[in-house]
């Protein structure tokens, strides 16, 4: 269902019916959503709003209980699609950390040639000043970190530790270095007792072969990711279906990446990627766990 911010949401209800006289529900206005994430989000540029139909942060953010002056840890940020968000919302009392993949990973990318290893190794003071730009004057404190080397002053101070796409990677490169293990170890160290896990993850269909929904075309089964965090220590809470895209059917010779915003095998073909943009972004399962009290 695709969502918006605009000051003023109307929802038509139409009840139609197999039935001599034919009842439609009256035109109802439904207020916007209120409150610092919403402001937040609102303030977004255009190209990050035009995402909020698939990704949904506002009930993703709130399912986790992420709120203003927390500390959160968000793995992998990218390009900062979140961590600008996070940054802002949380404020000038709150801390992000963001965390990145082990520098021995980057090599097992296809990607993952001697001029980007050389540049991503720069990550942790470029992306800091990316973050200290995001935050303006009124965002939370930065910090950056890197999986496998979490500093042990972060131990027991993290509120909420946030996986948005993260797991599929680590859980396909894992007999090669143990990281999935290694990314999810960190995040329970980092809770305090109580904290919460959160996951967003492209979520295969249970009756898809295991070997094809082993991170490798992006796509991980629910189970899979349960029993994963559970083995790391977590308790499981509750899942929802913020994130859920019945379109999303891919067969065994998909990728998650032939999806928007990648279109990774559309090209020039612009009927290939109009069909890809009817059917948005990635299935997407959203989980919560908690670390022990």
């Amino acid at each position: 269902m695709k969502r918006s911010l605009l000051p003023m949401l109307f929802l038509i209800l139409a009840a139609c019916q197999e039935a001599p006289q034919q009842e439609v529900a009256e035109v109802v206005a439904v207020p916007a959503p209120q409150g610092a994430l919403a402001e937040v989000l609102a303030a977004q540029p255009e190209e990050t709003r035009a995402r909020y139909q698939y990704r949904h942060p506002q009930e993703t953010l709130e399912f986790l209980g992420i709120e203003p002056g927390m500390t959160v840890l968000e793995g992998l940020p990218g390009a900062g699609w979140y961590t600008r968000i996070l940054l802002q919302y949380l404020g000038q009392d709150g801390l992000l950390i963001v965390a990145d993949y082990p520098m021995d990973m980057w090599p097992h990318f296809a990607f993952g040639t001697e001029e980007f290893i050389a540049k991503r190794a720069d990550w942790p003071t470029d992306f800091l000043q990316n973050m200290a730009e995001w935050r303006g004057e009124t965002g939370a404190e930065a910090k950056t970190v890197v999986f496998g080397s979490v500093p042990g002053a972060i131990a027991g101070t993290v509120d909420v530790v946030f996986f948005p796409r993260v797991l599929h990677n680590l859980a396909y490169h894992d007999d090669k270095g143990g990281y999935l293990s290694m990314a999810l170890n960190d995040a329970y160290t980092a809770l305090k007792p109580g904290g919460v896990f959160g996951v967003v993850q492209h979520e295969a269909r249970d009756e898809m072969p295991d070997d094809w929904a082993d991170g490798g075309s992006g796509y991980l089964k629910k189970k899979f990711v349960i029993e994963q965090a559970e083995k790391a220590g977590f308790e499981f809470v509750a899942d929802s279906d913020i994130n859920t895209n019945d379109k999303d059917q891919p067969t065994v010779d998909d990728v998650v990446w032939r999806l928007p915003p990648s279109f990774g095998d559309s090209g020039d073909d612009a009927e290939r990627r109009a069909a890809m943009e009817a059917i948005g972004e990635s299935n997407r399962m959203t989980l919560k766990f908690k670390k022990p009290d």
